[in-house]
């Protein structure tokens, strides 16, 4: 470390300019915290070509940072796309992709079985902005072709469902879109870039609440997009400088360490989650189990085609309705009763009353959650300890 500055500096200057080390000859195991919200110029005109470009040299933290770029490249790198925008949450991921492509008066057509806050943000567009929306089925091309209108821009899907874990026809529906000219959007943050690549089978965004897998650890909140050409994605990274939903240093941090261990957690997800849909869909109080692993599953023969493994989500319909629900749910002891999904820890929750609370009854039955329906994101504990409390609560 040297002190760059002249010694007849001031004691109040000199506390304001401290010295910065240089690190030569090493470097840091892990990418750093750079906490900081803006970057130093010698050259005026440098700073002022850095404010326009996305791959530019780092100039203030809402365009991006040095430890941000890192996971905005690592996960960019991980799904095949050519640039990555992350944000401060998986909804301002969704919200800068829609707001920064869709203008009044333009129509989406979105897949039926949505994330709860993704449909509640679609709603809002319609009625706010004046943007249509018809929604189909997520495994049916000749259906979105039958939507397609002149003002038609953008199509929207789950690789696997929140909470029904339908997965969608990527090849298929994201073939239909681009020979229309349309930009498909698709959220991946049930499968990861480590059970499914939607790039690869033609998507042009995907986006990620990395809150969940990604990070792994229910400590971070944080989302990301990522871009399959230069062009989306330089024209969403400027909007996204203006919406402000950028991602902080110590978030993307975090989501990085969580990255590092992505596989081997996502392994024990898949595994853990097989045992109890296996299990589940004997039991007697269980009407039906939501797993694209189980043979019964509507979207098994899709998912053994496009996924490495079927992921660490399921939910299930118990028989006694919305009454059985909430009994199950005040009765787990090692499960917690929580939101969200993607951490070491299984949380269990009802979808009718939180995660899809803004829909109407109608809404809830067109994407398939009935009022026994109950989610639960599978965690990495030992399996039969998990399956004991899931027995013990049905009990």
């Amino acid at each position: 470390m040297t002190d760059s500055h002249p010694s007849e500096l001031r004691p109040e200057t000199r506390t304001v300019h401290v010295p910065q080390p240089v690190i030569e000859g090493s470097r840091p195991i892990t990418v750093p915290i750079y906490q900081t919200s803006g970057f130093v110029f010698d050259d005026p005109a440098v700073m002022a070509d850095a404010m326009g470009r996305a791959d530019g040299p780092f100039v203030y933290g809402r365009y991006t940072n040095p430890t941000v770029r890192s996971l905005e490249e690592a996960v960019s790198g991980l799904e095949g796309g050519v640039g990555a925008v992350a944000t401060g949450s998986g909804m301002g991921a969704i919200n800068t992709v829609l707001l920064g492509l869709l203008k009044p008066g333009d129509h989406l057509i979105a897949q039926k079985s949505l994330y709860g806050g993704t449909a509640a943000m679609i709603n809002d567009l319609v009625g706010r902005f004046g943007i249509t929306v018809t929604y189909v089925p997520e495994n049916d091309p000749a259906a979105l072709r039958a939507a397609v209108r002149p003002e038609t821009r953008l199509v929207y899907l789950e690789t696997i469902s929140n909470p029904m874990t339908l997965v969608a026809d990527l090849p298929g529906m994201c073939a239909a879109a681009r020979e229309l000219g349309i930009v498909s959007v698709v959220d991946n943050t049930f499968a990861t870039a480590l059970l499914c690549r939607p790039i690869e089978h033609g998507a042009d965004i995907v986006v990620h609440s990395t809150t969940k897998y990604l990070s792994g650890h229910t400590d971070v909140v944080g989302g990301l997009a990522v871009f399959a050409s230069t062009e989306l994605y330089e024209k969403v990274w400027h909007f996204a400088i203006e919406l402000g939903a950028s991602a902080d240093p110590f978030a993307a941090w975090l989501s990085l360490r969580g990255l590092q261990t992505l596989a081997l957690r996502m392994e024990r997800h898949c595994s853990n989650a097989r045992l109890l849909a296996t299990r589940l869909a004997s039991h007697p109080a269980v009407t039906a189990v939501h797993w694209p692993g189980l043979a019964t599953h509507p979207s098994h023969d899709l998912a053994g085609k496009l996924l490495s493994d079927f992921g660490g989500v399921l939910s299930f319909d118990l028989a006694g309705g919305r009454a059985a629900g909430e009994k199950f749910m005040s009765s787990v002891r090692l499960m917690l009763l929580a939101p969200s999904l993607g951490g070491v820890e299984t949380l269990v929750m009802h979808p009718a009353t939180t995660s899809h609370r803004s829909l109407s009854a109608g809404e809830l039955a067109r994407h398939g959650i009935g009022e026994g329906t109950v989610r639960i994101a599978v965690g990495i504990e030992h399996p039969e300890d998990l399956w004991a409390d899931v027995a013990q609560a049905l009990a």
